[in-house]
């Protein structure tokens, strides 16, 4: 029986279900950087949004024409060398806004949700798969409630009490069917009811929230109501830590319930109900008062008497009065924090305390050691080593690497005729399709390298850094190509420690449907314990590197290591001392 809740001695909440807007342009949640590369306080929510996230995956331009992310730009565009890379004749990509409900005009460059404490942004993607890089399977809550009962409301203040990384907001309104012509007349009349189970495609929504409990990337479409019709455009998510699904249907369908780990009815008086779906269709949906009460008395109504109501038997929670009941939202709560610790880990601590002492798996290659590739470590090892002369021997290292890691790839047997009219059997790649892409920042450096080696190679930026607070890495941005699936691609980072960015990229691709055999990692420098990490979790990934230390320190530096090579290449060390 579900467990219900008492009114709390308050007014009713005034909220609509339209109560906040999202934003489309930042990946994810959690903080570090905010729309301009500012560092800011926790982000923490996806609404119908991607990626990471992030910003849906698009085609890159090619070599050398590679725009990079916002705020990479001042630090590295006093890099000799490097600053051409940084200059793009495009325009600069104007941030997008979308909405939960997709029908006011209201934009919001910024958040996602705020409150009286903190402004919660769509960026920093934490971990979504454990030390083996197995996914996680998210918390998935389900909220059902009449129209305008304040679904939205409880959605958003659960979010703003869970206080976790990562939190996806899937509304049902953004799965109505798409109207055939005479289905648009009626609704142009108010004679077409959106609140029968026959105006949803349940089927499209079941597949996206299926996807999404897997942490796939999905994309989900956009629903104008004012002109009755879904929008060219779509949006991007991911699955999170906790997936909030909200609808007046939301308990429905058979397949969409048995996926919801927590079911919440939310409760509302019918006359509060109809007052706020007068206000939100009048003032926001440009309906007038005869069509709303027309089309409430005809069709909500009903709706809810034979459809939403007796689904209430489904709930595991009844919520009276919405929002407002504050009693409720704190024990929903306290149980989704419970379930959460449940699947809880720390994967950069387990990261570092694994595969300690095994011998180096074989799916690891290293470039051989000769004098040549000692003397360029001895430069870029040495503290002392200028910043020029550092960024002049990386290049040539990070060259010899991408060479040898070519040198992997698969070749196939080929007759040419020589100028003299001679046959030769040589080797040519077995594939054409190679794709590049690079971790921000530090894996940038490596992007001419592959460039000058591999004419008109497409390049994909992922950006991941660490949270200061948890010390574990997030994704805040990454564009991909559309058809990266089609590709192999060489994952470049400069050094690799724990190994938890390079498996977060690797998910990514992973995610975005590129075989796991078809990815290379490429990195000057990998700790031991980094390279057990990747190919304990990803065997048939091949890990390529110049060289190999035994360890790593407690605030996961690579020893004996080179330093923060981002810094000491970009130039942004700390002035004091170099870690």
């Amino acid at each position: 029986m579900a467990a219900r809740f008492p009114d709390p001695p308050s007014s009713a909440s005034s909220d609509s279900d339209d109560s906040y807007d999202g934003c489309d342009e930042a990946s994810n949640s959690n903080h570090n950087i905010g729309p301009d590369g500012d560092r800011l306080t926790p982000p923490r929510v996806q609404e119908n949004e991607s990626s990471a996230s992030p910003p849906p995956p698009t085609p890159t331009g090619e070599c050398p024409d590679i725009p990079i992310a916002d705020n990479l730009i001042d630090a590295v565009n006093d890099v000799d060398g490097v600053a051409a890379l940084l200059k793009s004749p495009r325009a600069r990509r104007q941030r997008t806004v979308s909405h939960s409900q997709t029908t006011s005009n209201k934009t919001s460059t910024e958040s996602i949700l705020r409150s009286h404490t903190r402004t919660i942004y769509t960026a920093g993607r934490p971990p979504w798969y454990n030390c083996a890089g197995q996914q996680v399977e998210p918390f998935v809550i389900g909220i059902c409630g009449g129209s305008a009962s304040g679904k939205t409301t409880v959605a958003a203040k659960i979010i703003e009490s869970l206080d976790v990384p990562w939190v996806t907001l899937l509304s049902m309104d953004s799965f109505y069917k798409v109207l055939s012509h005479k289905q648009h007349e009626l609704a142009e009349n108010n004679e077409y009811n959106f609140d029968h189970p026959d105006a949803f495609d349940f089927e499209l929504l079941a597949e996206v929230l299926q996807k999404l409990k897997e942490c796939k990337k999905v994309e989900v479409p956009v629903y104008n109501f004012v002109t009755h019709s879904r929008e060219a455009r779509t949006k991007t998510m991911y699955g999170a830590n906790v997936i909030i699904f909200e609808g007046i249907l939301t308990f429905y369908n058979l397949k969409v319930l048995q996926m919801l780990d927590m079911k919440i009815f939310v409760d509302t008086d019918s006359d509060i109900r109809l007052a706020r779906r007068l206000k939100r269709d009048i003032s926001i949906r440009g309906r007038d008062l005869e069509g709303v009460l027309k089309q409430y008395q005809k069709f909500v109504k009903p709706a809810f008497d034979h459809y939403i109501l007796p689904s209430m038997v489904h709930a595991d929670i009844i919520i009276p009065r919405g929002g407002e009941n504050t009693v409720a939202i704190s024990l929903v709560v306290q149980h989704v924090h419970t379930q959460l610790q449940l699947r809880g880990f720390k994967l950069r601590e387990q990261l570092a305390h694994s595969y300690c002492g095994q011998p180096l798996p074989s799916n690891m290659f290293t470039l051989p050691s000769t004098p040549q590739v000692k003397g360029l470590h001895t430069f870029i090892r040495n503290k002392e080593t200028p910043r020029d002369e550092f960024i002049f021997y990386s290049k040539r290292l990070i060259r010899l690497t991408i060479e040898y890691a070519l040198s992997l790839l698969p070749f196939k047997q080929v007759t040419v005729e020589t100028p003299q009219g001679m046959n030769y059997s040589g080797k040519r790649l077995s594939s054409t399709k190679i794709c590049g892409v690079s971790i921000l920042r530090a894996g940038e450096t490596m992007e001419q390298a592959v460039c000058d080696v591999c004419k008109d190679i497409r390049i994909g930026k992922i950006l991941i850094q660490t949270n200061f607070d948890t010390g574990e890495p997030e994704l805040f941005y990454l564009r991909l190509p559309k058809d990266i699936k089609d590709y192999r691609v060489i994952l470049m980072d400069a050094t690799v420690a724990t190994g938890a960015a390079a498996m977060m990229a690797i998910r990514v691709l992973l995610d975005h449907e590129v075989k796991e055999e078809n990815i290379m990692i490429v990195s000057l420098l990998m700790a031991e314990i980094g390279i057990h990490s990747i190919a304990y979790a990803f065997p048939q990934v091949k890990i390529v590197t110049s060289a190999v230390d035994p360890e790593i320190n407690e605030k996961f530096y690579v020893l004996p290591g080179i330093g923060n090579f981002g810094d000491r290449y970009f130039g942004t060390e700390p002035s004091l001392e170099l870690e």
